[in-house]
């Protein structure tokens, strides 16, 4: 066990006077080393409070840059950071919070390839990726190796947490067997996140790993905790080991992180981009619109987002009534359809030619290009 030098008794002196902890604790927490998947909203506390408490090895996981938008919530990341690596903004941040501990950066997207060679020499798996396909990935992995896996997820004013893999409970596929559609779920780019949201889950997620590492503290595993921020609620919904769990059961049907890509659908949305020819560009919406063609503009945001901009003459369809099947459109109508970057609107065409519809396009980059390229008065966001 790695002994605590002069400065790191001071440093950990208020975790050393409580007996849940002690020097023997403290000890423990020097010799774990944890990776946390994603720097962002999630991983940011999560990463914080891991490093102040002494972690001695924090890995960090993510393939994307800071940009000006993360900074609502991604509070390890500041505005000198733009454009620079997530894990390199991430990593300075913990090196400043506690340079007695070790950083190593991965600025790469986890995948089935890379997760095995990744997660060797960690103890424990976070999850602050908040995407379903590194969710269903990372279950696999710590399911097959045997490790805990702290699950976060949040959405507008709601989060949850729970531990999986852990004193023998129930893993993430004996709750939800398998991934909802690609689009069916928004993300926080799509639908928005209250920004203390990600500090409060996050800070759990910290909590139930050090907990694992000093064993203290009431067993989470097997337990599903679900947190409103807009009345401070919190559930605690009991979990049980599902038998026939693909991946946990008696009979698994997913026994390699092959199949994980396969059940998972990890590169679906990739596969389901729309085709070039009916993607239309800011400039060639423009053009269209000053001719007179008789084409509906139909954007599929919240009502919220049109308060931020609007594309002139278009009408508000909210992206959730279509993908419900709330609402009818006439396949004659020559149809464009816009959202914030063009994904939600992807979405949407992929659907209707899926249904046979032939004029519907999506606006490519959406109302940040037509922002861009056309109207620079209006906002992007």
């Amino acid at each position: 066990m790695a002994q605590l030098t002069r400065a790191e008794v001071l440093r950990y002196s208020r975790h050393l006077m409580m007996p849940e902890v002690g020097m023997r604790g403290q000890e423990k927490l020097k010799a774990a080393s944890v990776l946390i998947v994603g720097a962002g909203g999630l991983g940011s506390p999560i990463a914080m409070y891991l490093a102040a408490a002494g972690v001695g090895r924090i890995g960090l996981v993510d393939f994307d840059v800071v940009e000006l938008s993360n900074l609502q919530r991604q509070i390890i990341h500041g505005d000198s950071r733009i454009g620079e690596l997530k894990v390199t903004s991430a990593g300075e941040r913990l090196k400043d919070i506690n340079p007695y501990i070790s950083i190593e950066e991965f600025p790469f997207y986890v995948s089935a390839d890379n997760i095995m060679e990744i997660g060797a020499n960690y103890d424990i798996i976070v999850d602050g990726s908040d995407n379903f396909a590194t969710r269903y990935l990372l279950n696999d992995y710590c399911v097959f190796e045997k490790k805990p896996y702290i699950y976060g997820s949040i959405y507008r004013f709601e989060g949850q947490v729970a531990v999986f893999n852990a004193q023998e409970g129930p893993c993430y596929r004996c709750i939800f067997p398998e991934p909802p559609p690609p689009g069916m779920i928004p993300t926080c780019g799509e639908g928005g996140v209250f920004g203390v949201l990600p500090g409060t889950i996050g800070t759990m997620q910290a909590t139930e790993v050090i907990k694992i590492i000093l064993g203290i503290g009431t067993e989470s595993s097997g337990n599903l905790f679900l947190y409103d921020a807009l009345d401070l609620s919190l559930q605690k919904i009991q979990l049980r080991k599902n038998i026939n769990c693909m991946i946990c059961g008696e009979k698994p049907t997913i026994n390699t992180l092959e199949d994980t890509a396969v059940f998972c659908g990890l590169h679906e949305e990739k596969l389901g981009s729309t085709s070039k020819e009916k993607q239309i560009y800011p400039k060639e919406l423009k053009e269209l619109l000053e001719s007179k063609v008789d084409i509906k503009l139909i954007d599929v945001r919240d009502p919220a987002e049109l308060a931020i901009v609007q594309i002139p003459g278009s009408e508000n369809i909210p992206y959730e009534k279509i993908i419900a099947n709330q609402v009818t459109f006439n396949p004659q109508d020559e149809m464009v359809f816009i959202c914030r970057n063009g994904v939600r609107s992807q979405r949407i065409v992929n659907k209707l030619l899926a249904e046979g519809f032939e004029k519907v396009f999506n606006l490519k980059g959406g109302t940040n290009a037509w922002v861009e390229k056309i109207d620079p008065r209006q906002y992007q966001y």
